[in-house]
């Protein structure tokens, strides 16, 4: 059996209140979490480039209005400095504290990559258990805007081969509010991924706690099983309505956190379809999709239908031109083009 949350439940648990969950932004739902952290505990903090309200709550909104609320002393605008950012929320967390860091776009994660590594992720075993690291570095990536080869990168593969470190990507605004959340009452580093294409499609949220590590069914089926996260799974969700007129039955496993990722609930959607396609907009070479393809085999083999299909981007720097942009990245019609496969 697996506790595995449908996409249904926490809005489910709303209405049995009484309660019509409000639609918000991604963006929106993200500010209302921090907001509703740094309320409900005065050690949560909030630093990074840019996001007081001096400068406009971030290049993206994301924390307008907590400087205000919450004053300058807990909302903190950076030099532009991301090992700045990451030492001193280390510090902080190491000191008592409850940090979230803005990195502000996921390339610039690589600058402070040792202190991530060699300090926020290996303090608690280094320390034999006596010091924690209970901080949260947000950051956000994504193609589709032309923004290149130093501003688009998905690198969740590098933090999920880190242990120490969590790993999470939302998909909905709802999933973005409970997992923020979790993420910051955790005791241990998170590294909260934000897609910037999904930001700006409004959708119910529930204010539900949304535990880490736990996936979500966005859709049930029964012929094949789509598993992915962040944007991918809004196009999962997109083929999967298109292949329904067809007779097909996808299953679509929203993964909500790359690591720890939801073995439970990942076998138990492909041992009932027997074929799956694992599809994320990182580079398809050693991906996150490599693991759970390997996982999948070795867990059913002799029950899968056929071979475990992996969607990823081209093996390449994200392009500027919008043309080459398109073909690089994954889309509805190569996830489609994986599940005929699949299915085949």
């Amino acid at each position: 059996m697996t506790d595995t949350i449908t996409a249904s439940d926490a809005q489910a648990s709303a209405a049995s209140q009484g309660v019509e969950p409000k639609k918000m932004t991604m963006v929106d739902a993200i500010n209302l979490a921090l907001h509703d952290a740094m309320d409900a505990d005065p050690k949560v903090l909030v630093l990074g480039e840019d996001v007081a309200d001096a400068q406009d709550g971030g290049v993206m909104g994301v924390t307008k209005g907590l400087s205000t609320r919450f004053g300058v002393d807990r909302v903190k605008s950076t030099p532009i400095s991301e090992q700045a950012i990451i030492g001193a929320a280390i510090g902080a967390a190491v000191g008592g504290y409850k940090p979230v860091a803005e990195i502000m776009l996921m390339n610039f994660i690589a600058v402070p990559m040792d202190m991530i590594f060699n300090h926020a992720a290996k303090l608690r075993f280094m320390s034999g258990g006596q010091t924690g690291v209970p901080m949260v570095i947000r950051t956000m990536t994504g193609s589709g805007f032309s923004t290149g080869g130093q501003h688009s990168d998905y690198l969740e593969a590098w933090f999920a081969h880190m242990a120490g470190i969590k790993v999470v990507a939302p998909s909905t605004p709802d999933d973005a509010y409970g997992l923020m959340r979790a993420a910051i009452d955790d005791p241990d580093p998170v590294l909260f991924i934000e897609n910037m294409p999904s930001y700006w499609t409004p959708a119910p949220v529930t204010k539900q706690a949304i535990p880490i590590g736990k996936a979500r069914v966005a859709r049930e089926g029964s012929d094949v099983t789509i598993i992915g996260h962040s944007l991918m799974v809004t196009l999962s969700l997109a083929v999967a309505d298109k292949l329904a007129a067809e007779g097909v039955s996808v299953e679509v496993v929203d993964l909500r956190t790359i690591s720890p990722w939801d073995r439970q609930a990942v076998i138990a959607s492909v041992r009932k379809t027997g074929r799956a396609v694992v599809a994320h907009e990182a580079v398809k070479q050693f991906g996150i999709g490599a693991e759970i393809a390997s996982v999948i085999t070795e867990e059913l083999w002799g029950e899968l239908k056929g071979p475990v299909q992996r969607v990823g981007a081209a093996y390449c720097a994200v392009p500027f031109s919008k043309p080459l942009e398109q073909a690089f990245a994954p889309s509805a019609d190569t996830i489609e083009a994986a599940v005929r496969k699949a299915l085949a």
